[in-house]
Protein backbone atom coordinates (compact mmCIF):
# COMPACT_ATOMS: atom_id res chain seq x y z
CA UNK A 1 0.00 0.00 0.00
CA UNK A 2 1.41 3.33 -0.98
CA UNK A 3 2.04 5.86 1.43
CA UNK A 4 -0.51 8.20 -0.61
CA UNK A 5 -3.02 5.67 -0.20
CA UNK A 6 -2.19 4.65 3.94
CA UNK A 7 -3.23 8.17 4.36
CA UNK A 8 -6.77 8.34 2.52
CA UNK A 9 -7.37 5.16 3.94
CA UNK A 10 -6.56 6.96 7.77
CA UNK A 11 -9.47 9.56 6.91
CA UNK A 12 -12.78 9.03 8.22
CA UNK A 13 -14.44 6.14 6.19
CA UNK A 14 -18.19 7.21 5.15
CA UNK A 15 -16.91 11.10 3.95
CA UNK A 16 -14.12 10.08 2.34
CA UNK A 17 -15.73 7.84 -0.05
CA UNK A 18 -19.15 9.69 -0.18
CA UNK A 19 -16.58 12.84 -1.54
CA UNK A 20 -14.82 10.63 -3.31
CA UNK A 21 -17.74 9.28 -5.68
CA UNK A 22 -19.70 12.80 -5.73
CA UNK A 23 -16.28 14.20 -7.26
CA UNK A 24 -15.05 11.75 -9.92
CA UNK A 25 -18.70 11.69 -10.68
CA UNK A 26 -18.52 15.38 -11.75
CA UNK A 27 -15.72 14.40 -14.02
CA UNK A 28 -16.70 10.86 -15.52
CA UNK A 29 -18.11 10.85 -19.07
CA UNK A 30 -21.09 9.91 -19.64
CA UNK A 31 -23.05 7.25 -22.07
CA UNK A 32 -24.72 8.05 -24.76
CA UNK A 33 -28.53 8.29 -24.69
CA UNK A 34 -30.62 6.84 -25.46
CA UNK A 35 -28.98 2.68 -25.58
CA UNK A 36 -26.68 2.40 -28.79
CA UNK A 37 -27.91 -0.71 -30.52
CA UNK A 38 -25.38 -3.82 -29.82
CA UNK A 39 -23.38 -6.13 -32.06
CA UNK A 40 -19.71 -7.59 -32.17
CA UNK A 41 -19.10 -9.41 -29.45
CA UNK A 42 -18.22 -7.32 -25.73
CA UNK A 43 -15.49 -6.03 -23.94
CA UNK A 44 -15.46 -6.76 -19.99
CA UNK A 45 -13.65 -4.45 -18.06
CA UNK A 46 -12.36 -5.12 -14.22
CA UNK A 47 -9.97 -6.18 -12.32
CA UNK A 48 -8.45 -8.95 -14.27
CA UNK A 49 -5.36 -9.47 -12.60
CA UNK A 50 -6.27 -8.36 -9.10
CA UNK A 51 -6.94 -11.50 -6.80
CA UNK A 52 -10.27 -9.81 -5.20
CA UNK A 53 -13.78 -11.05 -5.35
CA UNK A 54 -14.54 -8.36 -8.34
CA UNK A 55 -11.71 -10.00 -10.12
CA UNK A 56 -12.80 -13.10 -9.70
CA UNK A 57 -16.51 -12.18 -11.37
CA UNK A 58 -14.76 -10.23 -14.22
CA UNK A 59 -12.57 -13.51 -15.46
CA UNK A 60 -15.38 -15.89 -14.76
CA UNK A 61 -17.63 -13.24 -17.17
CA UNK A 62 -14.89 -13.80 -19.64
CA UNK A 63 -14.59 -17.50 -19.37
CA UNK A 64 -18.16 -17.72 -19.49
CA UNK A 65 -18.58 -16.03 -22.88
CA UNK A 66 -16.22 -18.31 -24.49
CA UNK A 67 -18.40 -21.18 -23.33
CA UNK A 68 -21.13 -19.48 -24.98
CA UNK A 69 -19.07 -18.74 -28.16
CA UNK A 70 -19.40 -15.10 -27.93
CA UNK A 71 -15.98 -13.16 -28.35
CA UNK A 72 -14.99 -11.45 -25.64
CA UNK A 73 -12.10 -8.94 -25.08
CA UNK A 74 -11.00 -8.47 -21.26
CA UNK A 75 -10.00 -4.60 -20.22
CA UNK A 76 -7.43 -4.70 -16.73
CA UNK A 77 -8.53 -1.92 -14.53
CA UNK A 78 -6.78 -3.22 -11.54
CA UNK A 79 -4.88 -1.14 -9.54
CA UNK A 80 -7.47 2.02 -9.42
CA UNK A 81 -6.68 4.54 -9.33
CA UNK A 82 -4.43 4.49 -12.23
CA UNK A 83 -3.28 5.44 -15.79
CA UNK A 84 -5.57 5.29 -19.19
CA UNK A 85 -6.44 2.15 -20.40
CA UNK A 86 -7.35 1.74 -23.95
CA UNK A 87 -9.68 -0.75 -25.25
CA UNK A 88 -8.54 -3.83 -27.16
CA UNK A 89 -7.37 -3.14 -31.02
CA UNK A 90 -10.24 -5.39 -33.07
CA UNK A 91 -12.83 -4.41 -30.67
CA UNK A 92 -15.90 -3.69 -33.21
CA UNK A 93 -17.36 -0.31 -32.42
CA UNK A 94 -21.09 -1.15 -31.36
CA UNK A 95 -19.43 -4.31 -29.06
CA UNK A 96 -21.07 -3.41 -25.69
CA UNK A 97 -18.50 -2.48 -22.72
CA UNK A 98 -19.23 -4.68 -19.09
CA UNK A 99 -17.49 -3.06 -16.45
CA UNK A 100 -16.66 -5.45 -13.31
CA UNK A 101 -16.64 -2.11 -11.06
CA UNK A 102 -18.98 -1.19 -8.37
CA UNK A 103 -21.31 2.04 -8.42
CA UNK A 104 -19.25 4.47 -6.31
CA UNK A 105 -16.24 3.41 -8.29
CA UNK A 106 -17.63 3.24 -11.62
CA UNK A 107 -16.26 7.38 -12.39
CA UNK A 108 -12.57 6.66 -11.91
CA UNK A 109 -12.51 3.51 -13.99
CA UNK A 110 -14.53 5.55 -16.85
CA UNK A 111 -12.16 8.18 -16.15
CA UNK A 112 -9.55 5.76 -17.07
CA UNK A 113 -11.26 4.21 -20.20
CA UNK A 114 -12.02 7.73 -21.67
CA UNK A 115 -15.09 9.01 -23.68
CA UNK A 116 -14.06 7.58 -26.98
CA UNK A 117 -14.11 4.30 -25.08
CA UNK A 118 -17.88 4.98 -24.35
CA UNK A 119 -18.84 6.53 -27.75
CA UNK A 120 -21.52 4.42 -29.59
CA UNK A 121 -21.12 1.73 -26.53
CA UNK A 122 -24.04 0.00 -24.67
CA UNK A 123 -22.73 0.37 -21.24
CA UNK A 124 -23.51 -1.81 -18.72
CA UNK A 125 -22.56 -2.32 -15.05
CA UNK A 126 -21.86 -5.63 -13.05
CA UNK A 127 -22.39 -4.45 -9.68
CA UNK A 128 -21.81 -6.39 -6.45
CA UNK A 129 -23.53 -5.34 -2.72
CA UNK A 130 -23.44 -7.32 0.33
CA UNK A 131 -26.37 -5.47 2.16
CA UNK A 132 -30.60 -5.49 1.28
CA UNK A 133 -30.40 -1.49 0.73
CA UNK A 134 -27.40 0.80 -0.22
CA UNK A 135 -25.29 3.41 0.82
CA UNK A 136 -26.38 7.03 -0.92
CA UNK A 137 -23.21 7.23 -3.04
CA UNK A 138 -23.58 4.01 -4.84
CA UNK A 139 -26.26 6.62 -7.02
CA UNK A 140 -23.64 8.61 -8.24
CA UNK A 141 -22.85 5.22 -10.54
CA UNK A 142 -25.97 4.57 -11.97
CA UNK A 143 -26.04 7.87 -14.37
CA UNK A 144 -23.07 5.97 -16.25
CA UNK A 145 -24.79 2.74 -17.46
CA UNK A 146 -28.10 1.69 -19.30
CA UNK A 147 -28.27 -1.50 -17.46
CA UNK A 148 -26.61 -3.30 -14.34
CA UNK A 149 -26.10 -7.14 -13.96
CA UNK A 150 -25.77 -8.72 -10.94
CA UNK A 151 -24.81 -12.02 -9.36
CA UNK A 152 -28.13 -12.79 -6.99
CA UNK A 153 -31.47 -12.29 -6.05
CA UNK A 154 -30.29 -10.87 -3.17
CA UNK A 155 -28.04 -8.75 -4.20
CA UNK A 156 -30.76 -7.56 -7.54
CA UNK A 157 -33.59 -6.72 -4.85
CA UNK A 158 -31.18 -4.18 -3.28
CA UNK A 159 -30.06 -2.54 -6.97
CA UNK A 160 -33.26 -2.34 -8.50
CA UNK A 161 -33.72 1.34 -6.69
CA UNK A 162 -31.26 2.49 -8.84
CA UNK A 163 -32.78 1.84 -12.18
CA UNK A 164 -35.55 0.31 -11.85
CA UNK A 165 -36.54 -2.32 -14.44
CA UNK A 166 -33.18 -2.14 -16.46
CA UNK A 167 -31.43 -5.01 -13.55
CA UNK A 168 -30.95 -8.10 -13.88
CA UNK A 169 -29.79 -11.31 -11.89
CA UNK A 170 -26.73 -12.87 -14.11
CA UNK A 171 -25.14 -15.51 -11.23
CA UNK A 172 -21.76 -16.55 -12.14
CA UNK A 173 -21.33 -19.76 -13.91
CA UNK A 174 -18.96 -21.34 -11.70
CA UNK A 175 -20.83 -24.79 -12.79
CA UNK A 176 -20.03 -24.20 -16.51
CA UNK A 177 -16.24 -22.93 -15.42
CA UNK A 178 -15.23 -24.92 -12.32
CA UNK A 179 -12.47 -24.37 -10.05
CA UNK A 180 -9.56 -26.71 -10.92
CA UNK A 181 -7.28 -27.21 -8.04
CA UNK A 182 -3.57 -28.11 -8.16
CA UNK A 183 -2.01 -31.30 -6.95
CA UNK A 184 -1.09 -30.37 -3.75
CA UNK A 185 -2.14 -32.63 -1.10
CA UNK A 186 -3.29 -31.97 2.88
CA UNK A 187 0.77 -32.67 3.51
CA UNK A 188 1.95 -29.92 1.72
CA UNK A 189 0.19 -27.25 3.82
CA UNK A 190 1.39 -28.90 7.01
CA UNK A 191 -2.30 -30.40 7.92
CA UNK A 192 -2.21 -34.08 9.35
CA UNK A 193 -3.86 -36.72 7.71
CA UNK A 194 -6.10 -38.10 10.84
CA UNK A 195 -7.60 -34.94 12.06
CA UNK A 196 -10.87 -33.18 10.99
CA UNK A 197 -10.27 -29.96 9.02
CA UNK A 198 -12.12 -26.83 8.99
CA UNK A 199 -11.19 -24.56 6.87
CA UNK A 200 -12.35 -20.61 6.81
CA UNK A 201 -10.92 -18.69 3.72
CA UNK A 202 -11.55 -14.88 4.04
CA UNK A 203 -9.85 -11.71 3.11
CA UNK A 204 -9.46 -8.71 5.40
CA UNK A 205 -10.23 -6.11 2.77
CA UNK A 206 -13.72 -7.62 2.15
CA UNK A 207 -14.59 -6.36 6.35
CA UNK A 208 -13.81 -8.48 8.93
CA UNK A 209 -17.29 -7.64 10.41
CA UNK A 210 -19.09 -9.03 7.45
CA UNK A 211 -17.20 -11.96 7.03
CA UNK A 212 -17.11 -12.58 10.53
CA UNK A 213 -14.32 -14.94 11.71
CA UNK A 214 -15.43 -14.80 15.39
CA UNK A 215 -18.01 -16.81 14.85
CA UNK A 216 -16.04 -19.34 13.41
CA UNK A 217 -13.61 -19.89 15.95
CA UNK A 218 -16.38 -19.59 19.00
CA UNK A 219 -17.92 -22.48 17.45
CA UNK A 220 -15.50 -24.46 16.86
CA UNK A 221 -13.70 -24.00 20.54
CA UNK A 222 -17.63 -24.83 21.25
CA UNK A 223 -18.12 -27.89 19.57
CA UNK A 224 -14.24 -29.37 20.28
CA UNK A 225 -12.60 -27.39 22.83
CA UNK A 226 -8.64 -27.98 22.60
CA UNK A 227 -9.20 -31.49 20.75
CA UNK A 228 -5.80 -32.20 19.19
CA UNK A 229 -7.63 -33.93 15.76
CA UNK A 230 -10.49 -31.49 15.41
CA UNK A 231 -8.57 -28.30 13.25
CA UNK A 232 -9.54 -25.11 12.54
CA UNK A 233 -7.76 -23.47 9.65
CA UNK A 234 -8.01 -19.44 9.11
CA UNK A 235 -6.90 -18.47 5.46
CA UNK A 236 -6.79 -14.80 5.89
CA UNK A 237 -5.94 -12.33 2.85
CA UNK A 238 -4.46 -8.82 3.33
CA UNK A 239 -3.29 -9.06 6.64
CA UNK A 240 -0.40 -6.43 6.47
CA UNK A 241 -2.98 -4.19 4.73
CA UNK A 242 -5.38 -4.35 7.99
CA UNK A 243 -2.29 -5.28 11.05
CA UNK A 244 -4.87 -4.03 13.52
CA UNK A 245 -8.00 -6.70 12.36
CA UNK A 246 -5.05 -9.53 11.87
CA UNK A 247 -3.38 -8.55 15.26
CA UNK A 248 -7.36 -8.83 17.08
CA UNK A 249 -7.28 -12.61 15.29
CA UNK A 250 -4.36 -13.58 16.42
CA UNK A 251 -4.74 -11.99 20.35
CA UNK A 252 -8.77 -14.08 20.07
CA UNK A 253 -6.86 -16.97 18.63
CA UNK A 254 -4.38 -17.02 21.32
CA UNK A 255 -2.38 -20.19 21.98
CA UNK A 256 -5.11 -22.33 21.01
CA UNK A 257 -3.24 -25.72 19.97
CA UNK A 258 -5.80 -26.51 17.38
CA UNK A 259 -6.35 -23.19 15.44
CA UNK A 260 -4.38 -21.93 12.70
CA UNK A 261 -3.81 -18.75 10.71
CA UNK A 262 -2.74 -19.41 7.29
CA UNK A 263 -1.54 -15.72 5.35
CA UNK A 264 0.09 -17.49 2.55
CA UNK A 265 -1.10 -15.35 -0.50
CA UNK A 266 -1.47 -18.82 -3.12
CA UNK A 267 -2.19 -19.32 -7.11
CA UNK A 268 -5.38 -20.10 -7.49
CA UNK A 269 -5.28 -23.49 -8.29
CA UNK A 270 -3.34 -24.17 -4.96
CA UNK A 271 -5.80 -22.15 -2.89
CA UNK A 272 -8.12 -24.47 -4.54
CA UNK A 273 -6.36 -27.63 -3.69
CA UNK A 274 -6.57 -25.95 -0.20
CA UNK A 275 -10.11 -26.12 -0.12
CA UNK A 276 -9.66 -29.90 -1.20
CA UNK A 277 -7.92 -30.86 1.04
CA UNK A 278 -10.21 -29.73 4.14
CA UNK A 279 -13.24 -31.83 5.24
CA UNK A 280 -15.62 -28.74 5.80
CA UNK A 281 -15.94 -25.54 4.69
CA UNK A 282 -17.30 -22.83 7.39
CA UNK A 283 -18.70 -19.50 6.47
CA UNK A 284 -20.55 -17.80 9.46
CA UNK A 285 -20.88 -14.45 7.15
CA UNK A 286 -23.19 -11.92 8.32
CA UNK A 287 -23.77 -11.17 4.95
CA UNK A 288 -22.91 -12.45 1.15
CA UNK A 289 -23.70 -10.76 -2.24
CA UNK A 290 -23.06 -14.59 -3.58
CA UNK A 291 -20.34 -16.24 -1.30
CA UNK A 292 -17.88 -17.29 -3.75
CA UNK A 293 -15.81 -19.39 -1.63
CA UNK A 294 -18.52 -21.67 -0.30
CA UNK A 295 -19.72 -21.93 -4.20
CA UNK A 296 -16.01 -22.74 -5.13
CA UNK A 297 -16.17 -25.31 -1.73
CA UNK A 298 -19.47 -27.33 -2.76
CA UNK A 299 -18.13 -27.69 -6.31
CA UNK A 300 -15.72 -29.29 -5.03
CA UNK A 301 -17.25 -31.33 -3.26
CA UNK A 302 -17.01 -30.21 -0.07
CA UNK A 303 -19.38 -30.14 2.76
CA UNK A 304 -20.29 -26.43 3.57
CA UNK A 305 -21.68 -24.93 6.72
CA UNK A 306 -22.80 -21.53 6.24
CA UNK A 307 -25.31 -18.55 7.62
CA UNK A 308 -28.69 -19.41 6.31
CA UNK A 309 -29.19 -15.58 4.49
CA UNK A 310 -28.19 -13.82 1.92
CA UNK A 311 -26.55 -14.27 -1.91
CA UNK A 312 -25.60 -17.68 -0.82
CA UNK A 313 -29.10 -18.65 -0.90
CA UNK A 314 -28.91 -18.44 -4.77
CA UNK A 315 -27.22 -21.64 -4.66
CA UNK A 316 -27.38 -23.50 -1.67
CA UNK A 317 -30.73 -24.90 0.57
CA UNK A 318 -31.46 -27.17 3.39
CA UNK A 319 -30.73 -30.22 1.71
CA UNK A 320 -27.16 -29.37 -0.22
CA UNK A 321 -25.68 -27.56 3.02
CA UNK A 322 -25.66 -27.11 6.56
CA UNK A 323 -27.66 -23.72 7.15
CA UNK A 324 -27.06 -22.08 10.10
CA UNK A 325 -30.51 -20.07 11.79
CA UNK A 326 -30.08 -16.66 12.21
CA UNK A 327 -31.62 -13.55 13.48
CA UNK A 328 -31.28 -10.07 11.88
CA UNK A 329 -29.36 -7.20 13.97
CA UNK A 330 -28.51 -3.60 12.55
CA UNK A 331 -25.45 -3.51 10.30
CA UNK A 332 -22.48 -2.29 12.24
CA UNK A 333 -19.38 -1.72 10.41
CA UNK A 334 -16.51 -0.32 11.92
CA UNK A 335 -14.57 0.45 8.32
CA UNK A 336 -17.77 2.52 7.41
CA UNK A 337 -18.28 -0.10 4.14
CA UNK A 338 -21.34 -2.28 4.63
CA UNK A 339 -23.05 0.12 6.13
CA UNK A 340 -26.58 1.76 4.68
CA UNK A 341 -29.70 3.64 5.99
CA UNK A 342 -31.87 1.10 7.70
CA UNK A 343 -29.76 -1.94 6.30
CA UNK A 344 -29.48 -5.19 8.61
CA UNK A 345 -27.99 -8.22 8.09
CA UNK A 346 -27.62 -11.48 9.95
CA UNK A 347 -26.19 -12.22 13.23
CA UNK A 348 -25.45 -16.55 13.13
CA UNK A 349 -26.22 -18.79 15.78
CA UNK A 350 -22.81 -20.04 17.04
CA UNK A 351 -24.67 -22.87 19.04
CA UNK A 352 -26.33 -24.34 15.80
CA UNK A 353 -22.94 -23.88 13.97
CA UNK A 354 -20.84 -26.05 16.52
CA UNK A 355 -23.81 -28.78 16.45
CA UNK A 356 -23.45 -29.29 12.82
CA UNK A 357 -19.24 -29.28 13.57
CA UNK A 358 -19.77 -31.87 15.67
CA UNK A 359 -22.05 -33.63 13.41
CA UNK A 360 -19.83 -33.73 10.32
CA UNK A 361 -17.07 -34.16 12.14
CA UNK A 362 -18.11 -37.24 13.70
CA UNK A 363 -19.86 -39.09 10.43
CA UNK A 364 -17.61 -39.29 7.23
CA UNK A 365 -20.86 -40.40 5.53
CA UNK A 366 -22.91 -37.69 6.45
CA UNK A 367 -19.91 -35.41 5.23
CA UNK A 368 -19.84 -37.57 1.78
CA UNK A 369 -23.33 -37.35 1.50
CA UNK A 370 -23.72 -33.41 2.25
CA UNK A 371 -20.55 -32.89 -0.50
CA UNK A 372 -22.10 -34.92 -3.42
CA UNK A 373 -25.36 -33.26 -2.87
CA UNK A 374 -24.22 -29.64 -2.11
CA UNK A 375 -22.14 -29.98 -6.23
CA UNK A 376 -24.72 -31.40 -7.42
CA UNK A 377 -27.06 -28.62 -6.41
CA UNK A 378 -24.74 -25.60 -6.73
CA UNK A 379 -23.43 -26.87 -10.15
CA UNK A 380 -27.14 -27.13 -11.58
CA UNK A 381 -28.11 -23.35 -10.29
CA UNK A 382 -24.22 -22.12 -11.54
CA UNK A 383 -24.43 -23.02 -15.24
CA UNK A 384 -24.51 -20.25 -17.79
CA UNK A 385 -28.69 -19.96 -18.23
CA UNK A 386 -28.35 -16.39 -16.52
CA UNK A 387 -25.39 -15.47 -18.61
CA UNK A 388 -26.69 -16.82 -22.06
CA UNK A 389 -30.13 -14.54 -21.63
CA UNK A 390 -27.95 -11.41 -20.24
CA UNK A 391 -26.33 -11.62 -23.68
CA UNK A 392 -28.85 -12.18 -25.83
CA UNK A 393 -31.38 -9.95 -24.42
CA UNK A 394 -27.96 -7.48 -25.66
CA UNK A 395 -28.98 -9.00 -28.95
CA UNK A 396 -25.78 -11.21 -29.09
CA UNK A 397 -26.08 -14.43 -30.50
CA UNK A 398 -24.94 -17.67 -28.47
CA UNK A 399 -23.74 -21.34 -29.15
CA UNK A 400 -26.51 -23.89 -28.81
Amino acid sequence: MSPLHRIWRALPAGPRRAALAAATALLAPRPDRPPPAVGGGIAIAGEFSRASGLGGIVRLLHAGCGQLGVASWPVDLSGMPGPRVGLPEGLAADAPLLIGVNAPHLPIALLRLGRAALRGRRIIGYFAWELPTLPPQWRHGAAFVHEIWTLSDFSAAALEPLLPGRVRRVRLCLGAVPPVASGLDRAAFGLPHDAVVSLVSFNLASSRARKNPEAAIAAHRAAFGDRADRILLLKIGNPADFPDDFADLRRLVGDAPNIRLFTDTLPEADAHALTRAADIVLSLHRSEGFGLVPAEAMLLGRPVVATGWSGNLDFMDADSAALVPYRLVPARDPRGVFEAPGAVWAEPDVGKAAEWLRRLADDPGLRAQLGARGRAFAGARLGTDDLRAALTGLGLSCAS
